[in-house]
């Protein structure tokens, strides 16, 4: 795998980007532009719409963390995005070279196994040999250490930061769970409605009510809890029934990524992603992130998050495009839209600024 500690090139300045990383393409809905318009919209000032009558909170709108965030380097972000947002040549010429970016190694054998195919929901994505999940096999039910997942390192290879995996499939539920156990994960975060467009997307992978048992995992659906219209919360109790051994963990669930496309408005994800790191805060488990395929969406977030906890750390020289590659050395095809791109373009700015007008003056 390219070594990438810095997550910098000399030559895209430190805020920004220029250049590399692969595999990007279908899914997601094509490009529209009206909705990236609108997203960048969120930089003004004017009042925004209010939460929606249905939530449980008074407000969906979290303040940012505290953060160590170095000032200029935030605002040089804002400065990329900004230019950004006004040359869409430069966004499209950046983007085309992210895609004709190819990871090194690539080989994906054991995926494309003749006992593991069926394992994969699309034949098009699926992990890179040497970055998958392995399974112990001595307890996995068919036998095999595979499951369509890979482990995401952000600068520890000992300590994956995250999991990236597709929608479980309903012959896949007792890997999912299995991965769930060996990996340590307390905090699971779903970016996929269960069916879109009337197409299968994911298996629901946890009992309706009370518990389920898979293979040796029980899993006990503890509470449900519907934080607004764009994400709800699930917590759950995990047993292994060999060992009796029991854990809890928690299911970040979201809600308003649309079928097509992405969402108008980058505020549900941020304050999605603030309750995630709020939860997960202090742990050193990697956090386990779907959504159908494991790739646009579950990228998206992912190079979010990644580049927001780079900063909030104070590293002075954040590159999103070198960070995306980072990311695409380890999983095929994460972000596979210019839409999906940008959107995390924006979502960075946005919460950049939060942050930037959160600090005093």
């Amino acid at each position: 795998m390219a070594a990438k500690s810095s997550f910098g090139r000399q030559d895209a300045g430190a805020a920004g980007g220029g250049g590399g990383a692969g595999g990007g393409g279908g899914g997601g809905g094509g490009t529209d532009t009206s909705r990236v318009s609108s997203v960048s919209s969120q930089f003004s000032d004017a009042p925004q719409p209010s939460p929606s009558s249905h939530s449980s909170t008074p407000s969906w709108c979290e303040e940012p963390a505290q953060s160590n965030m170095d000032i200029s380097t935030g605002h040089m972000i804002l400065a990329y995005m900004e230019d950004h947002l006004k040359n869409k040549d430069r966004l499209l010429r950046e983007w085309e070279a992210l895609c004709s970016y190819q990871a090194d190694p690539s080989s994906v054998s054991t995926a494309q196994n003749e006992s593991n195919i069926k394992k994969n929901r699309n034949p098009e994505f699926v992990p890179y040999d040497h970055a998958r999940v392995k399974l112990k096999s001595e307890i996995n039910p068919s036998r095999t250490d595979y499951i369509n997942a890979s482990t995401i390192i952000e600068h520890d290879p000992r300590m994956p930061a995250y999991i990236a995996t597709q929608g479980p499939l309903t012959h896949t539920i007792a890997d999912f769970w299995q991965m769930v156990w060996e990996s340590g994960c307390t905090v699971i975060v779903m970016m996929t409605a269960l069916v879109e467009d009337g197409e299968k997307q994911c298996e629901r992978y946890w009992p309706d009510e009370g518990s389920s048992l898979y293979h040796i995992y029980e899993v006990n659906l503890v509470s449900e809890h519907i934080w607004c219209n764009d994400f709800l919360v699930r917590s759950f109790y995990l047993k292994n029934v060999q060992t009796q051994e029991t854990r809890t963990l928690t299911q970040f669930h979201f809600l308003s990524w649309p079928a097509q496309g992405i969402p108008t408005s980058t505020r549900p994800l941020l304050d999605f992603r603030r309750k995630v790191n709020k939860c997960y805060r202090g742990r050193s488990c990697p956090i386990i992130v779907h959504c159908s395929d494991g790739t646009g969406r579950t990228g998206t977030y992912i190079l979010i998050d990644m580049v927001l906890n780079r900063m909030a750390k104070g590293v002075k020289e954040i590159d999103i495009a070198a960070t995306l590659e980072h990311i695409r050395d380890q999983r095929p095809g994460m972000v596979r839209t210019k839409d999906q791109f940008e959107f995390a373009l924006t979502a960075v700015a946005e919460e950049v600024n939060a942050i930037l007008k959160a600090l005093p003056q």
